[in-house]
């Protein structure tokens, strides 16, 4: 755990954190040598206990600190304090592409076109060192007020990716973002990371997702198989070049994008040049949907010629034929004539009728779910099918452990005697034990207990009053770590939905004006009470009629006491006394 003041390796001070996430927790840290500030990556929770991923982090962290561009953030050390693993990087002072989008909706056609400039000029130096990011996405660039954009998180992509993450069950990647050679299961190129910044240049001018879902898996099917959606159709004052450009970044066999991310930083550079605005639609060159069979055919001008010498030899043979007398020309043409038949009868013996009963008979493979395994094997044999010499197991609600659950091929295939048929006998039902998932990405984490456990997820939102850096993270589980649970179970994946509450406007000491602004903000009804004290100043509020903490509803009755000086009463003199003064013997 990471606490203010901390000291890691001696030398960064920890500030404050900054930003949490499934991977690493950030933090603003000082450079006590340097004298600087500096953001702090810490890696977090099963990363930082796998060995494997440990070193493979390291290195292609040292790797990506090469890289110096500046629209890459620069990475100045990496390395271990009593268990923590860090990278230390240049602190930018702004917001991610995702958080600007959020606030703005969409970003205008220049201004998304000098971000895509800077992006693809900083790929194409990372592409240049051999460097493939492997996870583009807005909430990896960070834009500056002055409109400069930093690509971060170059090391811990690439390290992800090159472990697949086996031991943390987690998703790599944003599945909006994800090429279609990585969704089935290919690996990473320059060209998957040109998809990406294809997807986030129409994303940063329609503030849209090109393909939604709702699960990973689905978005994945549809990046491998759905069109890519017309930015035109969204806004038809988007010039066709600029959709051009989108369509080939983003287009779905990786031979029809561009070939690296400079061709696609050139061109952006002319795309709004009078000549290109009104350019024709992109056509691609090859099938977007290749298939092995579409590989496999050749033009028939690249197949090899026949030799002509049999062509010539029987042109000769014509020739002599023809100057032979008539008698001998019709015994020729007999000859000829009874060899031609002799051949025919031959290629429909070969090709026709030895296959016929030679030819192994069809058999219908029997049902042997839920049998035992030699009562399958008896089967199959009666059948006159072989059967595979090793037996394979599969987990099965259904099917009682040690019983058959399938044969492959399976049950009711057509198939000629003497096929192989395998067997697979039952493990028993399925069950896993739940992780600890709290603080880790709620759509990771529901595409993997759905996908790969088949469970039933359900994500809710649950009110909490303190701020929250991410939305999507996960505060809480209905089942416990360490619960075993089987296909179909249910789990429910908590996520938090920030309140905001009454602040203490008395202990913060808040101004007329201040209440005021506070207020109008959330549409309450104020008003003020003014009550005679001493103690304290005038003008001053020291009361307040809701608690600080009470969630705030539209409409309250929020009533605020301020303090006045007491009223003062006018000092007079003693009044004389008007008892007359007894006589000399009337006492």
């Amino acid at each position: 755990m990471v606490t203010k003041g901390q000291k890691i390796n001696d030398r960064y001070e920890v500030i404050k954190s900054i930003g949490e996430g499934g991977m690493a927790n950030v933090y603003l840290g000082y450079d006590t040598i340097l004298d600087r500030n500096v953001a702090i990556k810490v890696l977090r929770g099963d990363l930082s206990n796998d060995e494997k991923f440990v070193r493979r982090f390291q290195r292609e962290a040292l790797s990506a600190s090469s890289l110096a561009h500046p629209n890459i953030v620069e990475m100045y050390d990496v390395g271990e304090d009593d268990g923590l693993y860090y990278i230390v990087m240049e602190f930018i002072d702004g917001v991610t592409l995702k958080q600007l989008l959020k606030k703005r909706g969409t970003l205008t056609l220049s201004e998304t076109i000098d971000i895509m400039l800077q992006l693809t000029d900083g790929m194409a130096h990372a592409h240049d060192s051999y460097i493939i990011h492997r996870d583009l996405k807005p909430q990896n660039i960070m834009i500056k007020d002055d409109g400069q954009i930093k690509i971060t998180d170059f090391g811990i992509a690439m390290a992800l990716n090159s472990t697949q993450l086996t031991q943390t069950n987690s998703v790599m990647g944003s599945v909006h973002y994800l090429p279609p050679e990585q969704a089935s299961g290919k690996g990473a190129t320059v060209k998957s990371d040109i998809y990406s910044m294809g997807i986030i240049f129409y994303e940063l001018l329609t503030g849209k997702l090109p393909f939604k879902g709702e699960n990973a898996v689905e978005i994945a099917l549809k990046q491998m198989r759905d069109p890519f959606p017309s930015i035109r159709e969204e806004d038809d004052e988007i010039p066709q070049s600029i959709e051009n450009i989108i369509l080939k970044a983003t287009a779905k066999n990786p031979k029809n994008r561009y070939e690296d991310s400079r061709s696609m930083h050139e061109d952006l550079l002319t795309a709004l040049n009078e000549e290109r605005i009104n350019e024709p639609p992109i056509k691609f060159k090859y099938p977007e949907h290749e298939t092995d069979e579409t590989k496999k055919i050749k033009k028939i001008e690249d197949l090899p010629k026949d030799d002509d010498s049999d062509i010539e030899d029987t042109k000769e043979i014509v020739n002599k034929i023809d100057d032979v007398e008539d008698k001998k020309s019709k015994v020729l043409i007999i000859i000829l004539a009874v060899i031609l038949a002799i051949a025919l009868l031959t290629l429909l013996f070969v090709f026709v009728i030895y296959p016929a009963l030679t030819a192994e008979k069809d058999v219908v493979i029997p049902d042997c779910k839920g049998k035992t395994v030699s009562k399958c094997e008896q089967l199959l044999h009666e059948k006159d099918l072989e059967v595979a010499t090793k037996i394979k197991t599969a987990y099965s609600d259904e099917i009682d452990k040690n019983k058959v659950v399938k044969t492959n091929p399976e049950s009711g295939r057509t198939v000629k005697t003497g096929t192989t048929i395998t067997i697979y006998k039952s493990l028993g039902s399925e069950s896993v034990e739940l992780e600890d998932y709290v603080g880790k990405n709620v759509n990771e984490v529901k595409a993997i207990l759905e996908v790969k456990y088949e469970l039933k997820v359900t994500v809710e939102k649950k009110d909490v009053t303190t701020a929250v850096d991410d939305p999507d993270a996960i505060i809480e589980q209905s089942l416990p770590a360490g619960t075993k649970v089987k296909k179909g179970d249910k789990i429910t994946l908590y996520v938090a939905n920030q309140v905001d509450t009454f602040p203490n406007i008395v202990g913060e000491g808040w101004t007329r004006d201040e209440v005021d602004a506070f207020c109008t903000r959330y549409e309450l009804k104020c008003s003020y009470k003014e009550q005679e004290t001493t103690q304290y100043e005038e003008g001053k509020i020291f009361e307040q009629s809701i608690r600080p903490g009470t969630k705030i509803t539209k409409g309250t009755n929020l009533t605020l006491t301020v303090a006045t000086k007491p009223k003062t009463t006018p000092k007079t003199s003693p009044t004389p006394s008007t008892t007359p003064t007894p006589s000399p013997g009337e006492e």
